[in-house]
């Protein structure tokens, strides 16, 4: 009888945990469905576009402008006036206006600064803005505004994945962890159920007492309620992993029964360097996106400060009847519109008061900022600590494992000898049962707690 005993003890200290006739769904492969897959990841791209159209939209700016009037008089079989003008005006980045038209007037009544060559004048030149507008404008401003938002849309997307990514880790570790816990319990049932068995035969026939019986059959209860309790863990487990599983289609997945999770132990990642952490912080997407906002804010100070000085604008046209006139057309000496535009508020308490205005915004979006870094910094500390801690709980509880095994084996052995009893036993293999599922959790927490670290310091997952 004890040697049967001994047998079923040192069958309990090999755990496999791995089932029959499955297959493993690495982590790798998971974590690469998700960044093609996911309907968040799917948005995280969707931010970029966004972005590229902001840049279109404010670049329509800066599109050539092509116009057309016609305005024709004829009354009592008299033509009043027949005016007509086609134009093209093209917006440039430093500014100036550059424009050419063509008119053609007729007509008993009409105005005589509209009189024309019969064959109509052409005209060509541009109009400048020397006071406001000269160095920032609505339109440049717009552009540059546009431009910090596409390179915000790249932060942001990358802000979007990392969150997501972070969930799906959590998600598969806690998976593999409850279906770790999950076989080493349904190996303890099998183990005790076996026991028990063996107990009851060996009372049966006198071998032992009737309360060793009692005592088998309440660990075999205890751990059968353990075991309905982790299959409801791991069933919870699997459907919160199933959320994150969608098809090309974008249709939602359902995980197969079959397919486990890899290892607690794999692809754990022992290069962790604090320091490239800490210098990595800097960049962290919350603060790069406070860093455009700010940009953006100063191009609107600069859109500001303009507003101050008077407008002045000039305006200066070649005139000529043909289009091959124009070469010999003398600057300011004949043939020119030209033409100065000047007006200004008295006091600009308006334009004073927006820039006052969007520098208290820029004051106050840096000192949140440094607000920002600070609580960023702080918790990345705390995640780095968190890590360190439960990589040493995790060595320590794997030694301490190791030792118990090592007492329930030599429990075993005087047990063998007559120097032991089976609540010993049982009470020695308790411990190693519950230190194991222990480990598993410290092991599960140590995987999250790596991609935690990462998120707190503003790193990716992608590599």
């Amino acid at each position: 009888m004890k040697y049967l005993l001994t047998l079923i003890f040192s069958v309990f200290l090999i755990f496999n945990i791995h089932g029959q006739g499955t297959d493993t769904l690495q982590f790798e492969v998971f974590m690469e469905w998700i960044q093609n897959y996911h309907p968040l990841a799917r948005q995280a791209d969707i931010q970029l576009r966004l972005g590229d159209m902001q840049v279109r939209t404010a670049r329509g700016g800066f599109d050539p402008l092509l116009y057309g009037n016609l305005d024709k008089k004829d009354y009592k079989e008299t033509l009043y006036y027949d005016k007509r003008e086609a134009g093209l005006t093209i917006p440039t980045w430093a500014g100036i206006e550059l424009n050419g038209t063509f008119e053609q007037n007729s007509g008993y009544y009409l105005n005589p600064e509209s009189t024309v060559p019969n064959g109509g004048l052409f005209a060509a030149g541009a109009s400048v803005n020397v006071g406001q507008g000269l160095i920032m404008d609505e339109r440049r401003a717009a552009l540059r505004q546009a431009q910090i938002y596409q390179d915000a849309t790249q932060v942001e997307r990358q802000k979007m994945l990392n969150e997501l990514y972070l969930k799906g880790f959590e998600a598969y570790w806690n998976w593999s962890l409850t279906y770790a816990n999950l076989i080493a319990i349904q190996e303890a049932v099998e183990l005790t159920q076996f026991r028990y068995e063996g107990i009851i035969k060996s009372f049966e026939q006198g071998d032992v007492a009737a309360i060793d019986t009692v005592e088998a059959y309440t660990q075999l209860l205890n751990r059968q309620y353990r075991l309905e309790n982790a299959q409801n863990q791991y069933f919870s487990a699997g459907q919160i992993l199933n959320s994150f599983l969608w098809n090309e289609e974008e249709e939602p997945m359902i995980l197969d029964p079959l397919l486990i999770p890899s290892e607690l132990t794999e692809d754990i990642d022992h290069t962790i360097d604090p320091e490239e952490l800490r210098n990595a912080v800097g960049s962290h997407p919350d603060l790069q996106l406070v860093n455009y906002e700010i940009a953006g804010l100063e191009i609107d100070k600069k859109l500001k400060g303009q507003s101050i000085l008077p407008v002045v604008k000039l305006k200066y046209n070649f005139l000529v009847e043909s289009m091959d006139g124009f070469e010999q057309s003398q600057f300011f000496e004949n043939n020119y519109k030209f033409g100065v535009s000047v007006y200004t508020p008295l006091l600009w308490r308006k334009a004073r008061g927006s820039l006052g205005m969007t520098k208290a915004k820029i004051d106050l979006k840096e000192n949140s900022r440094e607000l920002k870094e600070l609580q960023l910094r702080t918790k990345l500390e705390s995640e780095i600590n968190n890590l360190r801690t439960v990589g040493n709980q995790v060595s320590i509880y794997d030694t301490n494992v190791e030792s118990l095994e090592r007492l329930l084996a030599g429990e075993m052995r005087k047990f063998e000898i007559g120097e032991s009893s089976l609540f010993l036993v049982n009470a020695r293999e308790v411990s190693v049962f519950d230190s194991r599922l222990t480990l598993n959790e410290l092991l599960a927490k140590y995987q999250i707690a790596i991609a935690k670290t990462r998120v707190a310091a503003g790193l990716g997952f992608q590599n």
